[in-house]
């Protein structure tokens, strides 16, 4: 069955395009929701009609999408959590999740527009941004332990220890032949 979308759906397509979808889909939730109708021949007059007259304005929504997109271009977010003694998240950041935090920087962005997948683990993950139909940006996403010890120290101790063992392993050998 052949749908026109009104208006943008993440996994099927954009407002204005011409999906194939099950039947069922189209005639029991696209089309009684109002996010599509049957793509007939006058529809599809009608459709292309209304894209030559709104092609201006369809030009100058991308333009500011693009616009949108480079201010997030260089953006990285660390997120820090609550993890578990098995590494696991207590709950799991979500889209809603990087959302927040990209409010707290100051770019405000509609959660659903972004796409990730939910981390319940601690490690690096990407989050999608579609702003427009060919505009999308990658933020790369850190989840960090908000419990976890600082590393740097932990790593100075090592190089120490083996100094240390040093003169107690020597102190062994000596009493060894004497025990003999």
């Amino acid at each position: 069955m052949e749908i026109i979308l009104k208006e943008d759906i993440i996994g099927l397509g954009y407002k204005n395009d011409i999906v194939n979808v099950k039947n069922g889909y189209g005639r029991n939730y696209l089309i009684p929701t109002g996010k599509g109708v049957i793509a007939s021949s006058s529809a599809k007059k009608v459709l292309a009609e209304n894209l030559k007259q709104q092609a201006g304005k369809i030009a100058a929504q991308k333009a500011e999408a693009e616009k949108r997109a480079e201010a997030l271009k260089d953006v990285a977010l660390e997120i820090t959590a609550k993890v578990a003694a098995s590494g696991h998240l207590y709950g799991s950041v979500s889209a809603a999740t990087v959302a927040e935090e990209l409010a707290k920087k100051g770019i405000e962005i509609d959660r659903k527009i972004i796409t990730m997948r939910d981390a319940r683990k601690v490690g690096d993950y990407e989050a999608v941004v579609h702003f427009y139909k060919d505009v999308e940006v990658k933020v790369p996403v850190k989840v960090v332990a908000e419990n976890a010890p600082v590393e740097a120290p932990a790593e100075a101790a090592p190089a120490e220890a083996p100094v240390e063992e040093a003169p107690a392993a020597e102190a062994a050998n000596e009493e060894a032949p004497a025990a003999e």
